[in-house]
């Protein structure tokens, strides 16, 4: 397969995710256009994820950021090395095995390039496309089961590159947002649901906790921003404790598809919260 050649031209497809996440939010996308503000300066995303707002939006200016180093570095490396990225996709590609898979799992090369190639790689292999760390910050997610995946697409990686040209990615907890984002400017926050029982209390991604303290903190962070002029949107689940926390703010019901559970009856139609800090 020929090497792909980024440049200044728009790409042949729509820049779009180039990550499965959990939570991701390409399906909801048609019901939050309608929330998003008619303009703004710099748009910024504290919970990168998948980054489907972003990439639904592709605004001039714009921050992205996650808590997630590998997360981070793979961002980097789409938008800055991504023709040197390519390679590394390609040889996974050939390579894919089970013994291979495992064996990606349990190395973390030094090199930023290698890295990221690993992460899309355990992406598009493991099962459900879930992200999960334990408390050192190893990967741990099972191989799943696909026939032919998709690990190298040099289009869509392509696009993603072109989508990320000129914007500044970081690594730094959500909390940064306050010391960057000004009056006009558009921040979306997507941090990990509040549970909805206590037997679905998957509230991190990685081995940084996001429990109830910290969605008080977001809350915090929601309410400071608003009132310096910031437009402000949020998702979260549709659940008691977000409901009281967000009272006197905007909160419209959105109709999601829950694709990732450990048991097939806990996967379907469900609700979520859309918070703004301004009224339709």
């Amino acid at each position: 397969m020929p090497p792909v050649v980024i440049t200044s031209l728009a790409p042949r497809i729509v820049p779009r995710p180039f990550l499965k996440w959990a939570g991701g939010k390409g399906q909801l996308l048609s019901q939050y256009r309608q929330f998003y503000p008619s303009g703004y300066g710099c748009y910024f995303e504290p919970f990168l994820g998948g980054g489907a707002v972003f990439f639904d939006l592709l605004p001039r200016q714009a921050v992205l950021s996650d808590v997630n180093p590998e997360l981070v570095n793979v961002y980097l490396c789409i938008r800055d090395q991504v023709q040197q990225l390519i390679p590394y996709l390609q040889e996974h590609q050939r390579c894919h095995s089970r013994e291979h898979y495992y064996q990606v799992r349990s190395h973390i090369p030094s090199d930023p390039v290698q890295r990221a190639a690993r992460l899309l790689y355990l992406n598009k292999t493991c099962f459900n496309g879930l992200y999960r760390e334990n408390a050192k910050g190893q990967f741990n997610v099972p191989m799943g089961r696909y026939r032919n995946p998709r690990i190298c697409d040099p289009d869509l990686l392509g696009a993603a590159a072109w989508g990320l040209n000129g914007v500044e990615i970081q690594q730094r907890p959500f909390s940064g947002v306050l010391d960057q984002a000004q009056a006009g400017d558009f921040v979306y926050f997507d941090p990990p649901y509040f549970p909805l029982s206590p037997t679905s209390s998957f509230t991190a991604y990685s081995r940084y906790r996001f429990g109830e303290t910290e969605q008080i903190q977001l809350r915090d962070a929601f309410v400071a921003l608003a009132q310096r002029g910031v437009q402000v949107m949020l998702s979260n689940s549709d659940c008691p404790l977000i409901r009281d926390l967000y009272r006197g703010w905007s909160q419209y019901v959105i109709i999601a598809t829950r694709a990732i559970n450990s048991k097939a009856e806990g996967r379907g139609k469900i609700t979520e919260l859309l918070i703004t800090s301004s009224a339709l």
